[in-house]
């Protein structure tokens, strides 16, 4: 899969079996600098024309697959062996509030990289498209995590809170004890997307996010402007709900910018109130669910952000915060473990999607299944 960020290729070989999900092997592939300039700017309508969503929707495919390809090799795995890839894509564009159609509210969702070009050159069959269904259920298509969450990470003694911090943070709390119906899960609002937006404007494009949260660390907070930011109408809504680069994209980080030139903050005081801003906005969540929260445990790239984490530990006070790698699985790749275990629902015909999470109608099969070879 790729996510919001859209930085590259994660790839994870996964064991999936009646007992749960190992992981075997995981890479990162980066994109080549012009590919992800190119499916960025396809998130925005102004350079989203048919052609070139066209195009990238084939070149994805092609790199897609090459990542499936080089995963095997690196790991020394046979490609034989492998029976499933399956493929969340590229979101490009997500509209999930809708719009009207025939007197009738249609929402749509859109992800791009070819699952034929995949098949085809892997020989392997992918299962890809995954949200869709969801949406054409009634629901908003998104978090389609929580059921892989809860296969991971159900516990009988502890209520937990699994967040996973990318370009979107999104959280899944799986009180003690529960069955997926008990699943409560949604975007909490923006993870690393702001603060990456920030550091692309800071640096003239030179830097792509706050490496370490370095320059965050030290700069100080606003508490007005994280005031202003906290009382954005995103967060104030109940769930389901889910959000992208439409609400916290570009623009946003653009006016955040403008807004902090305005009161003069230094660059390090602007990436800092950013950075807050994320963490608060993932606390706040914490605190308002239905029930009590014993761990939260944090995976994604915003995983690996100190200043990130170490805001939300102050944030959340007594209740722990720990890197999902201390629970044996690694932080980077749980999204796309995520994918391969709603593939595997997907080829035995099983639903994947948690209705209490996306508010869909009922539980369906996610995804279009294109035969290998």
């Amino acid at each position: 899969m790729s996510g919001t960020s859209a930085d590259g290729i994660d790839a994870a070989l996964v064991d999936v079996s009646a007992r749960g999900a190992k992981l075997l092997a995981f890479r990162t592939y980066p994109f080549p600098a012009a590919v992800r300039r190119e499916v960025l700017a396809l998130c925005g309508p102004a350079a989203s024309a048919v052609d070139r969503i066209c195009h990238m929707n084939f070149v994805l495919g092609e790199l897609f697959a090459k990542a499936a390809l080089r995963l095997a090799g690196d790991s020394g795995i046979s490609l034989g062996s492998i029976d499933l890839i399956g493929s969340h894509g590229q979101t490009i564009r997500h509209l999930p509030a809708g719009r009207r159609f025939g007197g009738k509210l249609v929402r749509s969702t859109l992800q791009i990289a070819e699952p034929s070009v995949i098949a085809e050159r892997t020989g392997i069959t992918t299962v890809a498209d995954f949200r869709p269904g969801d949406v054409a259920a009634g629901g908003q298509g998104a978090p389609l995590v929580p059921y892989a969450d809860y296969v991971l990470f159900a516990h009988r003694q502890l209520s937990r809170v699994l967040c996973n911090i990318g370009g979107i943070a999104n959280v899944t709390y799986l009180p003690a004890s529960c069955g997926p119906d008990g699943i409560l899960a949604f975007d909490t609002g923006p993870g690393n997307m702001v603060i990456d937006g920030l550091m692309r404007r800071l640096t003239g494009g030179r830097k792509e996010f706050d490496r370490d949260g370095s320059l965050a660390g030290a700069g100080r907070v606003h508490p007005r402007l994280l005031a202003e930011l906290l009382r954005h109408p995103y967060l104030r809504r109940r769930p389901p709900k889910t959000t992208g680069r439409e609400q916290f994209g570009e623009r946003f980080a653009a006016d955040l910018m403008r807004r902090g030139r305005r009161v003069r903050l230094a660059d390090a005081d602007l990436v800092a109130t950013a950075t807050a801003f994320t963490a608060e906005s993932i606390a706040r969540t914490c605190r308002k669910l239905p029930g009590e929260v014993d761990e939260l445990i944090l995976c994604g790239g915003g995983s690996r952000n100190p200043t990130l984490v170490g805001m939300l530990r102050e944030s959340l006070g007594t209740t722990p915060v720990r890197i999902m790698d201390e629970l044996g699985l690694n932080a980077d790749a749980k999204e796309a473990v995520s994918f391969a275990i709603l593939a595997a629902q997907t080829i035995r015909g099983r639903a994947g999607n948690v209705p209490s999470a996306t508010g869909a109608r009922r539980a369906v099969v996610l995804g279009k299944i294109v035969p290998g070879r």
